[in-house]
């Protein structure tokens, strides 16, 4: 087999944007030869697509192993032949940010996925603020958006929290109960 040199993740990450910024560049210009470049460059993502999908059916077990791998994951993905189910990535999505929710005193459970949305019960995070709920929710939501993009909406239930009623409050409507009875 012949060497050939690897492109480290930041590199496919730049190569890409710099594909994304082309194609725009394309699309924008009017005409039968953007129309051929675009129409060239899907088909080439199809005709890639097909190759990695037979690859991915002949590695067998092994495919779980490609899926590991950053840039075949997201192929995977675009070309839906991802071996793993869009509810297990959540799982493992949840999975990954699970450590932090529960160092904030939290828990977090995969409900359902539904089309393209991700149901999540977050339950028991400590604090008196409910910024820190919010702000653990968000996590959630990010981490499983970047990691599974088949997913577009993430909801995030929680249950609701009791009310807090300031003494100020408390002591008033006693104040006011006590002059309507004098």
């Amino acid at each position: 087999m012949a060497d050939r040199s690897s492109l480290d993740d930041a590199a496919v990450q730049k190569r890409l944007a710099r594909v994304d910024d082309l194609l725009e560049t394309v699309e924008r210009t009017p005409g039968p030869t953007a129309d051929a470049a675009v129409e060239s460059v899907q088909i080439l993502i199809e005709v890639y697509g097909e190759a990695l999908g037979r690859v991915v059916d002949l590695a067998g077990p092994l495919a779980r192993t490609f899926a590991q791998d950053e840039l075949l994951k997201h192929l995977m993905v675009l070309h839906e032949i991802h071996p793993d189910s869009v509810a297990d990535r959540v799982r493992q999505a949840i999975d990954d940010v699970r450590p932090h929710v529960e160092s904030r005193g939290g828990r977090v459970e995969l409900t359902e996925v539904a089309g393209s949305v991700a149901r999540v019960r977050l339950t028991g995070v400590s604090g008196s603020c409910s910024s820190k709920s919010a702000d653990v929710a968000q996590a959630i939501t990010e981490t499983v958006l970047a990691l599974v993009p088949e997913v577009a909406e993430v909801d995030v239930a929680q249950p609701a929290s009791p009310s807090m009623i300031s003494v100020d409050a408390v002591l008033s409507r006693a104040r006011d109960s006590e002059r309507r009875q004098a």
